[in-house]
């Protein structure tokens, strides 16, 4: 016999249903994952010395801690009177950006800010929105801060993987966001 192992080779009912059970480990496995950076965000605003140090603290947690978070930073709105609002970039992690300052009418980031709901877009390159800053970004969520019921930045995430955002990375995106509102709103002079 050429392959003796051959016969071992051969998926039986029991093998594909051990694998449906492999799906549900790994799936535990990436909620568990979520549930500790989400806790450790937490911690973070307990930690933080300003509102910039918790910005930087919940970026690095998410780039280096979610697999698919390429790209992490946040915008927040600048008001210039007699000048329309504009989302100015702050702390961020991963490659630099040209959109350093992008109008609220321009963007995934503006589209955002200006609604004041979460944007996400399995694939950029079907979003006419979509401001191109990098040929390996294939999706991205973006989340408004509001303070106060008013929006004053956002919390943008880039991913080189299609559909990389599901709906326990809103929530966990989410999250972060509204953290950075909570603690703007407490610590506001």
């Amino acid at each position: 016999m050429l392959f003796p192992q051959a016969h071992k080779l051969r998926c039986t009912t029991e093998d594909a249903s051990r694998a449906g059970i492999g799906f549900k480990i790994l799936s535990m496995a990436m909620t568990a994952k979520t549930e500790d950076v989400r806790q450790e965000a937490l911690q973070s605003t307990q930690a933080a010395t300003s509102a910039k140090n918790l910005m930087c603290r919940i970026v690095k947690l998410l780039h280096e801690h979610m697999l698919k978070y390429n790209w992490v930073g946040f915008y927040m709105v600048e008001n210039n009177s007699g000048q329309p609002p504009v989302l100015v970039l702050g702390e961020f992690e991963g490659a630099m950006t040209p959109h350093t300052r992008i109008p609220l009418d321009q963007g995934i980031c503006g589209a955002a800010a200006s609604t004041g709901k979460t944007v996400v877009v399995d694939d950029v390159t079907q979003d006419s929105r979509y401001l191109a800053c990098s040929l390996e970004t294939k999706s991205e969520i973006v989340v408004p801060i509001f303070v106060h019921g008013r929006v004053v930045g956002e919390l943008d995430i880039d991913s080189h993987f299609p559909a990389a955002f599901k709906d326990e990375d809103r929530t966990l995106v989410e999250f972060c966001a509204t953290l950075v509102g909570q603690y703007l709103e407490k610590n506001q002079a």
